[in-house]
């Protein structure tokens, strides 16, 4: 039976780019067995993390000191399970809580890596805060 390495590898959440550390180990000792004795073997490494992009940093929004009157959008982003629960105790809790504080809840159309352009509008136009569930 032929094993499909580089399947059982993604299957476990590793990344196939380890196949290459095995396969050179594998090459190198064929060359150190053929290589005169005495000689030290060479190592090749793989890293599968690659080089990642710049970080750009943006400052904190100012503190609010009150959010009496306000309005405040609550999203769910990804309708990750009881992310919608969630989001409408949040809701809830403000209704009891604070009446004087507006909640708005809102589904974002598409997967959470789309923009939703018409309900980004919405939210700079009328919201003074917003909660965003994004799941997990």
């Amino acid at each position: 039976m032929k094993v499909n390495r580089r399947k059982i590898l993604s299957l476990l959440g590793m990344s196939p780019a380890l196949l290459a550390g095995s396969q050179a180990d594998a090459e190198q000792k064929k060359k150190g067995a053929q290589s005169a004795a005495g000689s030290e073997p060479k190592i090749l490494a793989v890293s599968p993390k690659g080089t990642p992009p710049a970080v750009s940093l943006f400052a904190m929004a100012p503190r609010a000191s009150s959010l009496d009157g306000k309005t405040i959008y609550v999203v769910d982003a990804t309708s990750f399970d009881g992310s919608a629960t969630l989001l409408k105790n949040m809701q809830a809790w403000f209704q009891q809580n604070m009446p004087t504080v507006k909640t708005v809840f809102r589904t974002k159309a598409g997967v959470y890596a789309e923009a939703d352009p018409k309900l980004w509008a919405e939210i700079k136009a009328n919201a003074y805060a917003t909660v965003m569930a994004i799941g997990h």
